[in-house]
């Protein structure tokens, strides 16, 4: 994950300004993007199930993300909302499996999703375990 971009360049101090900015929310938002699209060729007796469940999820990952950033002063809040969106992506991949068990999906496209959820738990446990430097106890500049 070397190719990761910081949130924090402490070289230049330029900090992130926005949770829009994070790599990681990023990073959710494309993942809840391609779910959406692949969902909509689901049959629809699965609307109000199987589609709705997995868009619900797939969104909640980059929702909880803002709200860790909202948090990020108090690092046990912060680390318990990126844990919350860890959850969602664990949910979201349970889903994924359904919609293959199901035909709904191809196995490629399963691949792909399922490889875009595996990175983006991965970045979001990198994350959490940086909880510190997301801080408010940094000096920032005002």
């Amino acid at each position: 994950m070397s190719d990761e971009p910081l949130e924090i360049n402490a070289e230049n101090s330029h900090y992130v300004q926005s949770f829009r900015e994070l790599y990681v929310y990023k990073e959710a938002r494309e993942l809840a993007r391609d779910i959406y699209y692949t969902t909509t060729s689901f049959p629809k007796e699965e609307t109000y199930s199987l589609t709705d469940q997995i868009r619900r999820c797939s969104r909640s990952i980059g929702a909880n993300i803002a709200e860790a950033w909202a948090k990020r002063e108090y690092p046990a809040h912060f680390i318990s909302k990126l844990s919350d969106s860890l959850a969602e992506n664990f949910e979201t991949q349970s889903w994924l499996d359904h919609a293959l068990d199901c035909n709904y999906i191809t196995p490629q496209q399963y691949q792909e999703l399922d490889s875009k959820a595996q990175r983006l738990g991965a970045i979001i446990r990198k994350t959490s375990a940086k909880a510190h430097a997301f801080s408010g106890k940094l000096d920032r500049p005002n």
